[in-house]
């Protein structure tokens, strides 16, 4: 089998969305157990922006993208799950910002029929993220107070929806009342603009000075210490991204001093690094999609070529739910 040539965007050096180019690459024939993906939609993500700028530098040349769906155009030996012309979509593996791409089988997620390739390139990284958060590091239960930031975005959006559907009291901080509206009807009960409120007195007086039992933080920086002061005594507070730039270090005295909390900064990577985490982690999601509990949110197209505006738009947050590249 020959080598197959495609487009894809590519970094040579770290910087801003300008370091984005359109080329043309070759693949090699899937080695064993390996897969080639002939991909419809990429997903795009906040880690990108992080690999681009060398937050979490990567070996150049590089290809970014984590997250992808399309449909399986040649397997290596060894495969045993998967066959030509399956549907398919996988998180994590590096590289999705491209037409094709080699896969492990290991990496990737059958899917089901009900579920197109749009709406699986829109919601791998950030459906399973959302899991982890809701499920598994802290099990959202009935008549939680959970505060999650940036609600309108993509993760953000799905994890809204899931934990009201576990019964939680929902509180989702946004930065315009656009985005206000779009985080009520993902099943916030109550939103917060954090540029016109104080986000903390707030939190307070709906849990009636409490408190949340849990607190999901994308952002960092800019809303690391108000999240600590949202938490009910023995709270937790997730820190699981840093839109805003990384946390300073922290005296983990505080965390006694304010409650006895918890803090956590966990990795999906970690959470599915065992193949049955993976599936078990993605039955679940695709099972409340196809039910109609969770609805993914597509906010923005772009060909995949003009990944450079869509990384702009991204970090100008002018972008509300999923985004996807098309190729």
């Amino acid at each position: 089998m020959k080598a197959t040539r495609v487009h894809a965007i590519r970094i040579h050096s770290h910087g801003g969305p300008e370091v984005l180019r359109w080329e043309e690459i070759d693949l090699a024939p899937p080695g064993p157990r390996e897969v080639l993906v002939r991909q419809t939609a990429v997903g795009l993500n906040y880690i990108d922006t992080y690999h681009r700028t060398g937050l979490y530098p990567l070996d150049l040349p590089a290809v970014l993208g984590r997250e992808a769906a399309g449909i399986v155009e040649a397997v290596g030996t060894g495969t045993v799950e998967l066959r030509e012309g399956d549907r398919v979509a996988y998180a994590l593996h590096p590289g999705a910002y491209a037409e094709a791409q080699l896969v492990p089988e290991a990496c990737l997620v059958p899917l089901p029929a009900e579920i197109g390739d749009r709406t699986a390139a829109a919601m791998m990284l950030k459906g399973l993220t959302a899991h982890y958060l809701v499920r598994r590091t802290h099990r959202v239960a009935p008549g939680d107070a959970v505060l999650i930031h940036a609600a309108a975005g993509g993760v953000g959006s799905i994890a809204c929806q899931w934990a009201k559907h576990l019964g939680a009291t929902v509180i989702g901080t946004v930065g315009s009342e656009d985005k206000a509206e779009l985080a009520r009807a993902n099943g916030c009960d109550h939103t917060l603009l954090y540029r016109e409120e104080d986000v903390v007195a707030r939190v307070r007086e709906i849990t009636r000075g409490r408190g949340v039992r849990v607190v999901y933080d994308s952002v960092g920086r800019a809303t690391f210490e108000q999240s600590l002061d949202c938490l009910a005594p023995l709270g937790l507070l997730v820190s699981f991204g840093q839109s805003s730039g990384s946390v300073a270090p922290l005296d983990v005295g505080r965390l006694a001093t304010k409650g006895s909390l918890f803090l956590t900064r966990p990795t999906l990577a970690t959470y599915v690094a065992r193949r049955e985490d993976l599936l078990a982690a993605a039955r679940e999601l695709f099972e409340l999609v196809r039910g109609g509990v969770l609805r993914v949110g597509i906010g923005q197209t772009y060909p995949l070529r003009e990944a450079e505006r869509a990384h702009r738009d991204l970090e100008a947050r002018r972008t509300t739910g999923s985004t996807l590249l098309i190729p």
